[in-house]
């Protein structure tokens, strides 16, 4: 049991010094894995030859006497957007069911240069399109606290893998929330950091110009851990930005004098009582550490869903234009002419969401629509990233509920698309924006299901964002779950 609730950081630490091996965490979490993943689902692909190969280097490296990396034997899982070489990767979807990439991304690539081990591939909405991660061609993922209810989306394996310990660390993609929304529904802690503070190569795209990889952790300092390893300038990604890397554990903690910003647009309509009741209870403790709360307005939080629903889905209609059966992927059989093998691949390669979005991007784009919605669109973005600039002028981060609700139900809303895009009313703004963010618990409601608050900060400010959050962090320990099948002894 100690080696499932370590921290990444104290795992490193044990096998650095020998207290442990690596082969010896892994085979723990992959036996947790056989035990618990039936049950929740948070894994596409598990392969113990793979996982036992990786922690058998970190071991044969420390007997050479070599210096081993920041995550040595850490066990981490990767969603299954990012490119891994020689490992399926599926991106949640049929038209890439049997895809095996020759190449690995680049946050693959560090992270196994850093000694991390993977233990599987992690569920996901299709196309990380989705906020519960139901829209998976391979069925949904359970929430470890209720296994009745969603993890959130579009990364919810990897949240889930996380919450029960199945994993010590993992790595998603948020588009308008993929990372932030399932870390609060699961009670873990979720990083999306600033556009280009991550290298995209070998991510699967959705939305190009939203997309950013982050990390899922149990606590704020071993996401500013992963943080330290995956971030950096990498000449494959044209939008990486070329930034010197900060030393993010050296700064954690310190809240004295920080002024946090309070968005009054956040406390209206569709937030949910519970949830608004722990979120400002947060800001109370956040008072009382020393930082001044000042509320802040982002006059156009309220255009965000639509504006998101325009740029995202174009953005998407054009990258998955390239699942046609003919260069890779799914095709589907019997057909001879051309288009029709366009057609018919595509229809039943791609789920009912993923069709929706790319046909809502298609519109979007279309001659005689473009003026009226893309490039109105684009326009409304810059607004809302100037609503940001304006308020950061006043504040040094911004703090507010992760999510309107906590989990729902399986199947609650999957008839409902509009209420299923309005779960991410607070987090697409930071994407829209190209700013960093991060969700950490800050208690639970009624049902003993988690609740998370978010704060949001200045371009390539991960240092601060990660202070403030880890001195919250610190100031409240909510309970996580020791054993994934303790849900109600856990909830506390």
């Amino acid at each position: 049991m100690e080696i499932i609730s370590s921290t990444a950081v104290d795992l490193s630490r044990m096998v650095v010094s020998g207290e442990i091996s690596a082969r010896e965490v892994a085979q723990t979490f992959l036996d947790r894995i056989a035990k618990i993943d039936p049950q929740i689902h948070a894994f596409l692909h598990v392969d113990p030859r793979w996982t036992l190969s990786l922690a058998d280097a970190v071991d044969a490296k420390r007997a050479a006497g070599k210096r081993l990396g920041p995550l040595a034997g850490v066990p981490v899982a990767l969603k299954d957007i990012l490119c891994t070489r020689g490992v399926p990767t599926t991106c949640g979807s049929r038209i890439l069911e049997n895809f095996v990439p020759p190449y690995s991304s680049t946050c693959v690539e560090k992270l196994l240069a850093a000694d991390a081990v993977f233990v599987g591939k992690a569920n996901m909405d299709e196309f990380a399109m989705g906020s519960s991660t139901e829209n998976s061609a391979f069925g949904p993922t359970a929430n470890p606290w209720d296994p009745s209810r969603i993890p959130g989306g579009s990364s919810g394996g990897s949240a889930a893998s996380v919450a029960a310990r199945m994993a010590t660390l993992a790595v998603g993609s948020d588009t308008g929330g993929s990372i932030r929304q399932p870390a609060a529904l699961c009670g873990v802690v979720g990083l999306k950091p600033t556009y280009g503070r991550v290298s995209r190569y070998g991510l699967v795209a959705f939305a190009s110009s939203l997309d950013q990889i982050g990390p899922f952790a149990s606590n704020v300092r071993d996401a500013a851990r992963v943080l330290g390893v995956i971030a950096g300038h990498d000449p494959l990604d044209s939008t990486s930005i070329p930034a010197e890397v900060d030393d993010y554990e050296a700064a954690l903690g310190d809240m004295k004098g920080v002024r946090v910003g309070v968005p009054r647009e956040y406390f209206t309509e569709g937030l949910d009582g519970e949830v608004e009741a722990r979120v400002r209870a947060a800001l109370s403790v956040l008072e009382g550490l020393g930082a001044r709360i000042v509320e802040v307005t982002l006059p156009h939080t309220p255009y965000a869903v639509a504006t998101y629903y325009i740029v995202a889905t174009a953005e998407a209609s054009s990258n998955l234009a390239r699942y046609d059966g003919v260069h890779y992927g799914y095709r589907r059989p019997g057909t001879s002419d051309i288009i029709e093998l366009y057609c018919k691949t595509r229809e039943s390669g791609f789920g009912a969401e993923v069709k929706r979005r790319i046909m809502l991007g298609t519109f979007v784009l279309s001659s005689g629509f473009y003026d009226a919605y893309y490039l109105k669109g684009l326009k409304v973005r810059r607004l809302i990233k100037d609503d940001f600039d304006a308020a950061f002028k006043t504040v040094d981060v911004i703090a507010g509920p992760t999510s309107p609700t906590a989990a729902f139900k399986m199947g609650e809303k999957v008839e409902d698309p509009l209420s299923m895009y309005l779960c991410d009313i607070f987090t697409i703004s930071a994407n829209l924006a190209g700013i960093p963010a991060v969700s950490v618990p800050c208690g639970f409601t009624s049902g003993g299901l988690p609740v998370g608050l978010q704060f949001t900060g200045k371009v390539l400010d991960e240092r601060t964002l990660l202070s403030v959050a880890a001195a919250y962090e610190a100031a409240t320990k909510f309970p996580t779950i020791p054993e994934a099948l303790s849900w109600k002894e856990a909830r506390g």
